[in-house]
């Protein structure tokens, strides 16, 4: 089960990366944060985006096999196959932009830079 659990996780990431939502926290240490863009909020959306990537994942098994394939493959490589693989499925680029909509809409609505990290904080 925990290398299930960890595939899923590096599938959801790699999903998520070729998407570009990496969130994190930024701004001016002291600086009161943006109202609905706190650490917890930003939890909180990326959370239900997990969720929902994860359902839609074990729903479509053709997508999930597909990006679990993409695992060990280096981050250009990944990329490309992901690119070329939602060009050919319009309708499953399409449903995965629906669900990861709320992590760009919270990352622009804050000022979350594309890339930003907080792996060092765990």
């Amino acid at each position: 089960m925990k290398s299930a659990s960890r595939s899923l996780g590096h599938t959801v990431a790699v999903v998520l990366a070729t998407g570009g939502v990496f969130l994190g926290t930024a701004g001016i240490a002291g600086a009161d944060p943006i109202p609905g863009c706190t650490a917890g909020d930003v939890t909180a959306v990326m959370t239900g985006v997990s969720a929902s990537m994860t359902a839609y994942l074990f729903t479509h098994p053709d997508v999930n096999d597909f990006m679990s394939s993409l695992q060990g493959l280096s981050k250009s490589d990944a990329k490309k196959r992901t690119q070329d693989y939602l060009a050919a499925n319009p309708q499953v680029r399409d449903e995965l932009s629906a669900i990861r909509q709320p992590g760009v809409d919270l990352r622009n609505r804050c000022n979350i830079p594309l890339k930003a990290e907080i792996a060092s904080v765990i």
